[in-house]
């Protein structure tokens, strides 16, 4: 019998294939694995860091209209290889980055024999992974009708994220734009507020065990910007493409590109805290510069009359006083927002950028994205969104010294709306014109794709202080979720630091600020943006307070170094940049009671250093010299209410 036995053994293994196998790629300390998992045809990854689960099984593939790329899968082969490089990025988080990354490449072959690949990175604290698509016989290109890619995060965990807006609907049927409310701490499954899933980025927290930043990057014309589903019963969120009403409609879901190509990287920040999430660099570690720069580009401070003005201050007089801030504060820039084509006029724009030249200031104007996909009636219109009107536009503003330029009001992220951004960046830089975009989705690796880009709103920005008053008690609460979210992943144009009492011209009336001026001054070093267009008028020199001033005439906007130091989003939030041999230590509150903290910094000196702190009684900044023992410092934020430290 026993011969019998064995023959009958060796059919078994010879007739039915191994139902499941496993690969893994470690980060360079090994701390932070990722699983890839093929159990009967399917293809699934999970995630440990220090051997706990943060994300369990998770699909992968891709479903196109030729191919399957979702089941009966083999596998074909794998290559892995050791990432160490160094870039530089003046306008994100560090000046100087090493990025170390182990790579594992896997091919996988459908029952058909359609092959495509899976790569992943893992560096420390952070995974990115993509989809290659071969060209195989003479088909020449794909369209992807749904990625599978999904995050199957454990039942404990909870989430921070900010709902999809559905389409053609807002001011002027302008959104989505990336404008709505979190909600903090929420049970993993919850449904969205509009049913439409959540935008990018997304932060988990799993109970005491860690923190997981979801987002994408390395998107341009060839693919859609992408958003989380809506989850499923038991917590399942899948990568999801927008909605057919996006940009009234214009072009398809779908994304379409030429073969062989990538789909843009999904990426994942994992930490046992939040440093790792506020610190992470991966949205810039694995894209490149898609063209050179055509200019040595210069980012700065910027003032912006239609902020506290609104659009009355769109007028030659008015302007010319905001140049006149800006050479007063030291600042590179002045913004010249909407209606300047009529209000002003070109020639008066010539004017105007000639005045400012004279003072050291550049000007930069705002357009209407234009199209048909929203209402909006500013102007100048029909101008950045067809390419020869835009190239004749362009070249106006090189020949009169226009520095930059504010594109408003998208609508949504199909791959047709990827290709107009891009366009309007390619050209920008060809004329000389830096970049930012408001009423837009968030920026997906772009400081590093595009050198002239230079931030994005995409966020509930500044302008809502002026119209709401709820914007004004929510936005402590806000601003200490971004350092961990929305301006984790990119640059973000917020307008910060306001310092006027009450939101409108005279400071005398509208919405009421509810925080205080140092939080206003910390929101410059919290937030980051390699050109910040702040809130200051020109009545602030005289009514707000010295110190605060003083500090605002300093402070820089690009940084070689950021460090998280302390925080919970809608908490609180303490962090460090350096620029040169200066750190900025910044923190605000946005707790019901004040905030007494131990601030740790090993790279302080026991040099003098100025601190900014809140006034109770002048509810003032005030401003003096300490020395730090032991490189730490002990300190009470209160309520809505900030603080800043300048050490050399």
């Amino acid at each position: 019998m026993k011969p019998v036995f064995c023959s009958l053994l060796l059919l078994l293994t010879i007739s039915f294939p191994v139902l499941a196998q496993e690969w893994m790629v470690r980060s360079p300390d090994s701390r932070l694995a990722v699983y890839l998992h093929l159990d009967q045809g399917k293809l699934s990854y999970s995630v440990r860091l220090d051997g706990e689960m943060m994300l369990d099984k998770s699909p992968l593939g891709l479903t196109a209209s030729t191919h399957n790329l979702s089941e009966k899968f083999n596998f074909v082969l794998k290559q892995e290889r050791t990432i160490d490089e160094q870039y530089s990025e003046s306008r994100f988080k560090r000046s100087d980055v090493r990025y170390q990354a182990n790579e594992l490449v896997c091919r996988w072959e459908n029952s058909e024999k359609q092959a495509f690949e899976t790569t992943f990175q893992v560096s420390n604290h952070n995974i990115a992974f993509r989809y290659f698509i071969p060209q195989q016989g003479e088909q020449a290109n794909i369209v992807i009708q749904k990625e599978h890619s999904g995050f199957q995060f454990p039942a404990f965990t909870t989430t921070f994220l900010t709902p999809q807006s559905p389409p053609m609907v807002g001011w002027k049927k302008t959104k989505p734009s990336y404008e709505e409310d979190y909600t903090v701490d929420a049970p993993i499954g919850a449904p969205s507020h509009y049913g439409v899933g959540f935008t990018f980025p997304a932060l988990f927290k799993i109970q005491d065990k860690g923190w997981v930043l979801v987002s994408e990057t390395g998107v341009d014309g060839n693919y859609c910007g992408s958003k989380l589903s809506e989850p499923t019963a038991n917590g399942l969120y899948s990568i999801a493409f927008p909605e057919p009403g996006e940009n009234n409609g214009l072009g398809s879901v779908e994304p379409a590109f030429a073969l062989p190509g990538f789909t843009p990287w999904r990426t994942l920040t994992v930490g046992k805290s939040l440093k790792p999430i506020l610190e992470t660099t991966i949205t810039q570690d694995v894209v490149g510069a898609k063209y050179k720069a055509s200019r040595d580009y210069k980012f700065g401070r910027s003032t912006w009359s239609w902020l506290e003005w609104q659009d009355e201050s769109i007028n030659l007089e008015d302007q010319k006083k905001f140049v006149d801030l800006s050479a007063a504060m030291g600042y590179e820039f002045s913004l010249v927002d909407n209606w300047w084509d009529t209000n002003i006029g070109r020639d008066k724009i010539a004017e105007l950028a000639a005045y400012a030249k004279q003072k050291d200031v550049g000007l930069q104007l705002w357009y209407n994205s234009n199209g048909y996909w929203n209402d909006a009636p500013q102007g100048p219109k029909n101008k950045m969104n067809e390419a020869i009107e835009r190239k004749k536009e362009m070249a106006w503003m090189k020949e009169i010294g226009i520095k930059g330029i504010k594109v408003d009001f998208f609508g949504g992220d199909k791959q047709e709306t990827m290709q107009l951004y891009e366009a309007i960046l390619s050209d920008a830089n060809e004329y000389g014109l830096s970049v930012i975009f408001h009423g837009c989705t968030v920026p997906r690796g772009w400081e590093r794709m595009y050198p002239n880009f230079i931030s994005s709103e995409a966020v509930l920005a500044s302008e809502n202080l002026i119209f709401t008053q709820r914007a004004n008690d929510m936005e402590a609460f806000n601003a200490t979720l971004h350092p961990f979210i929305r301006n984790s992943v990119a640059a973000m144009d917020f307008g910060p630091v306001l310092l006027n009492k009450r939101h409108n011209r005279t400071n005398s009336g509208g919405q009421t600020r509810v925080t205080s001026e140092t939080f206003q001054i910390a929101t410059a070093i919290v937030f980051q943006s390699a050109v910040q267009n702040f809130g200051i008028t020109p009545n602030n020199l005289t009514d707000a307070s010295p110190a605060a001033i003083d500090f605002m005439k300093s402070v820089p906007t690009t940084w070689d170094e950021t460090l998280f130091l302390d925080g919970y989003p809608g908490k609180y939030v303490v962090m460090a940049r350096r620029k040169g041999k200066q750190w900025y230590i910044a923190g605000i509150n946005a707790e019901s009671t004040a905030k007494t903290i131990d601030v740790t910094l090993p790279q302080l000196s026991d040099s003098i250093v100025q601190t900014f702190t809140d006034d109770a009684a002048a509810k003032t900044v005030a401003s003096k010299a300490a020395k730090f023992k032991n490189k730490t410092f002990n300190i009470t934020i209160p309520t809505n209410g900030g603080f800043v430290v300048v050490a050399n």
